[in-house]
């Protein structure tokens, strides 16, 4: 009987302090978990976002998770723990994690020029291209466009729409680029002797299962089949659903699917530099180069981000896939930060509101 009353106890003291759970703003205030819920359910109905997944982290450690909303508007489906949604272009600085790793390995040298481990045939006009490494792919210096079919030549070089080019001499400036992501995997691919869809599996045994991460996918599945959110786009106040995009390739440059609790296990990984050597972890975190008009960031280190602010170094990425977007931030030596994804095209407008809350603590 002592046991069984020793066991209830035990388990209404863990609710009891889950929910009295509190985030730490960076200022110090403690915003207490009915704060942070009426903080976040304000700018969901204000903003009328669809659905929203999100995590923050203190001291290195998860303290908020929190889901809101609706996975589908239609079938009045709600977002929950295990709702998968797509990171876009956060993905990049989870590739870049996994880059590292193969560069501790011996596998991949972040300054040899990716032409000697696998020709890019779509560049071979152009001999410039055989300057570009890994290095320049993490930090976006390759001069490549982000996607050939939206971001075209200058008319006066004579290039077919469509066609891959590049904007400057590789390593010369800053031009954001999912081309070149997307080339780095063809790489890794070669490398590693797998097709992109069993190197999404050597992803999962490398980087989730060390850091805990119980889903995270580039390649679509059944599980995400099952339990992926709808993708919105807002205009006027109406959010309008999108067709599924199955992404059945290994996208490096936007087609991770995750929820926030697990890309907040990642972060807590890079805050403790897990996984990779010191040498690597400098290098991810050093800038790379200098960032010219950007507001989110002011230097690129690889695969992410970095600006400073009054309250230290801020790391981060955000994501926009159009229907999904999403945002993180992490400031390393205090290991603190939040991360969101929501299931339509607002998610700049809740960072907005979100990283100056979580500055200071109140609204």
């Amino acid at each position: 009987m002592k046991l069984k009353l020793s066991f209830i106890f035990f388990f209404c003291l863990v609710i009891f302090l889950d929910s009295q759970a509190q985030v730490i703003s960076l200022s110090g205030k403690r915003i207490s978990r009915n704060s942070m819920d009426s903080f976040l359910q304000k700018q969901m109905d204000s903003m009328k976002l669809p659905g929203l997944t999100v995590a923050f982290i203190n001291n290195g450690k998860i303290v908020y998770t929190n889901e809101f909303g609706f996975s589908d508007l239609e079938t009045h489906r709600k977002v929950k723990p295990n709702t998968i949604f797509e990171a876009a272009s956060m993905s990049k600085t989870v590739f870049a994690y996994l880059v590292l790793k193969l560069v501790d390995k011996g596998l991949l040298d972040l300054d040899t020029p990716l032409y000697r481990y696998l020709a890019n045939k779509d560049l071979e006009y152009d001999d410039r291209y055989k300057l570009i490494t890994a290095r320049m792919v993490l930090s976006h210096t390759t001069g490549l466009p982000n996607w050939r079919e939206w971001d075209l030549a200058d008319p006066k070089l004579n290039i077919k729409k469509g066609d891959l080019y590049l904007k400057f001499t590789p390593g010369t400036g800053f031009s954001y680029s999912g081309e070149a992501y997307q080339y780095l995997v063809s790489v890794v691919a070669h490398l590693l002797k797998k097709t992109p869809q069993e190197l999404d599996h050597y992803f999962y045994d490398e980087v989730c299962k060390p850091l805990k991460m119980k889903h995270a996918y580039y390649w679509w599945n059944d599980y995400i089949s099952k339990y992926r959110a709808t993708g919105y786009k807002q205009k006027d106040g109406i959010n309008e659903k999108q067709p599924v995009k199955k992404f059945e390739e290994f996208g490096a440059a936007g087609t991770l699917r995750v929820n926030a609790i697990d890309y907040a296990r990642f972060m807590i990984g890079l805050m403790n530099d897990e996984g990779l050597s010191k040498k690597n972890v400098d290098e991810m975190f050093k800038p790379q180069v200098k960032v010219p008009d950007w507001d989110d960031a002011a230097y690129w280190g690889l695969g992410i981000g970095i600006k400073n602010t009054p309250y230290g170094t801020r790391y981060m990425h955000s994501g926009n896939n159009g229907d999904f977007t999403a945002y993180f931030i992490m400031y390393k030596d205090k290991k603190s930060g939040f991360v969101f994804l929501t299931n339509c095209n607002r998610a700049g407008d809740l960072f907005e509101k979100l990283e100056p809350f979580f500055f200071k603590g109140t609204f």
